[in-house]
């Protein structure tokens, strides 16, 4: 089974930290340090936040970071478990240094919320009916 790494830039390593701890993800220490921040999202997907400066040493030469407060190139989805989940993971993130994005989507057997972490990258909850699954 493969792993799938998100890698986000973002401005403040400490504010990002403190948003993905505060969504209630385990920090991974192995692959964390004054500069990156890893955070399991499930067994084989991980999210790492990094400062501007790493992620940018991760490109090849003559590319440039995009900055996600001005532009949206990827919006990161993953499920919630249900409708409340979808509005706790909203209400947590801005709690912690986050900013909705857009209002909640409700398609009566789908339902997400979306929002940003402090450095402006997308990330959205969504909730499938499991009967609609079936059909």
């Amino acid at each position: 089974m493969r792993t799938i790494f998100v890698n986000l830039p973002v401005s403040d390593i400490d504010a990002a930290t403190a948003f993905y701890a505060g969504l209630g993800l385990e920090q991974d220490l192995r692959f964390s340090d004054d500069s990156t921040a890893s955070f399991a999202l499930a067994e084989n997907i991980v999210a790492m936040v990094m400062t501007r400066e790493k992620f940018a040493g991760f490109l090849p030469a003559g590319a440039t970071a995009g900055d996600p407060e001005q532009q949206v190139s990827v919006m990161n989805a993953f499920s919630a478990a249900s409708r409340e989940e979808c509005d706790d993971l909203l209400a947590k993130a801005v709690a912690h240094g986050g900013r909705q994005f857009g209002e909640p989507v409700d398609h009566g057997f789908m339902y997400g919320t979306s929002f940003t972490d402090p450095s402006g990258n997308v990330w959205e909850a969504a909730w499938l009916d499991p009967s609609a699954l079936e059909s």
